[in-house]
Parts: C-alpha cells; sequence; structure tokens
C-alpha cells in the first residue's frame, strides 16, 4: 500500500477532470450497475499512468461522445475497489493502469496494460474516442 500524500496528486490528476473516486467493493458494484456506459481508470503510481495512462483518458473526454459516467480506482491502494473492479474485467488478466469501458454494466471495450505503456496518450485518447464513438 502506498502513502496517501504520495497518491494524492495522481488521484487529484483524474478527480479535477472529473472522474468519481471508487474506494470500495459497494462502490464499483453501484458505479457498474447505473444505466450506460462507464469509463473504469485502474490508476496506478507507475511511470506509464502519469505519461500516457491519465493525460489520455482526459484527452479521450474531448469527444462529441463519450461515456455517461467516468471512476477510478488506484492500484495499491483501494485494494477492495480495483478487486471489485479487476472481477467486472475478467476475462482480462489484471494490470495497471488500465481501462475498461462499461455499457449497462457489461464489459465492451479494454485496454490493457500493454496497451498503455510505451504508447503516447493521443493513441490512447483515439483507442478511447473509437470505442465511444461505437458504443456511448
Amino acid at each position: 500500500m502506498y502513502p496517501a500524500e504520495l497518491v494524492q496528486p495522481m488521484r487529484d490528476d483524474l478527480g479535477n477532470a472529473g472522474f468519481e473516486h471508487l474506494y470500495t467493493q459497494n462502490d464499483v458494484k453501484e458505479a457498474l450497475s447505473k444505466e450506460g456506459t462507464t469509463l473504469v481508470v485502474v490508476n496506478s503510481v507507475c511511470g506509464c499512468a502519469a505519461a500516457n495512462a491519465r493525460p489520455g483518458a482526459k484527452m479521450s473526454l474531448d469527444n462529441s461522445k463519450k461515456p455517461d459516467h467516468i471512476v477510478t480506482v488506484f492500484a495499491g491502494v483501494d485494494r477492495d475497489a480495483v478487486d471489485a473492479a479487476r472481477a467486472a474485467m475478467i476475462p482480462f488478466p489484471p494490470s495497471s493502469p488500465s481501462m475498461a469501458l462499461f455499457k449497462n454494466g457489461e464489459l465492451v471495450h479494454m485496454l490493457e496494460r500493454h496497451h498503455i505503456e510505451g504508447r503516447p496518450a493521443e493513441m490512447i485518447a483515439e483507442n478511447l474516442k473509437e470505442a465511444y464513438n461505437e458504443n456511448c
């Protein structure tokens, strides 16, 4: 587990962009039970989260179609919430950072760490925008 003061700026990065922080298993269950589309970002302290994942997730919201709900859990901090989010992402193995788009609670699009690491934020944003255009 990471100290709160270490992760707060990384948590705020998505929170300031409108992402709702989920801290518990119940928070995740409630978020995924909402009607419409929900983007779940599994945030992380790693460099690819800072350079690629968080910027890409934020850039993706500059689109005519976007998710109805945007939420985030933090790997290495919010264990119950992360475990619940990852359970909803099966059959994909756990990875952080990662991003998943759900439609009416069903997983419709997934970006694993290997889709994020080493790719520019713009490419991640475009990938998500395509998923929004198809599902939102």
